[in-house]
């Protein structure tokens, strides 16, 4: 099974809109491949839908709940700072250094940018 680990901004598209995001997390619903989150990942997705989007808090915190059944959460123990115009990006490099994932996938730019360069540094972490 892959080790995947996604742009906050890939689950709160798929929880709020649907679409090809909501494919992707129907694929870690159904175990199909393993996609591993971390608490900061967690908590920007609930900032998001809370201030952003405008979701009540009890709407934000059920979100929480049902992202812990079908992700993997791990603890970073590494600090990256690879993309010092947006920190949040670091923690989701954080999270797939520490999960060993095979691939990150997201939209942003900034870690776009970073092409396969990381990938291949999570692979080697395994």
């Amino acid at each position: 099974m892959n080790r995947v680990t996604a742009d906050s901004n890939v689950i709160i598209s798929a929880l709020n809109w649907g679409g090809k995001p909501a494919q992707f997390v129907e694929l870690a619903r159904h175990r199909q491949i393993e996609l591993a989150v971390s608490v900061s990942i967690v908590n920007e997705i609930a900032r998001i839908l809370e201030v952003k989007l405008k979701w009540s808090p009890e709407d934000a915190a059920d979100a929480r709940r049902r992202i812990g059944r079908f992700t993997t959460l791990v603890s970073p123990t590494e600090t990256i700072e690879a993309i010092p115009a947006d920190p949040t990006d670091n923690r989701i490099l954080e999270c797939a250094v520490t999960a060993g994932s095979e691939v990150i996938v997201s939209g942003d730019r900034h870690l776009l940018a970073l092409g396969d360069r990381r990938a291949l540094a999570c692979r080697r972490r395994r």
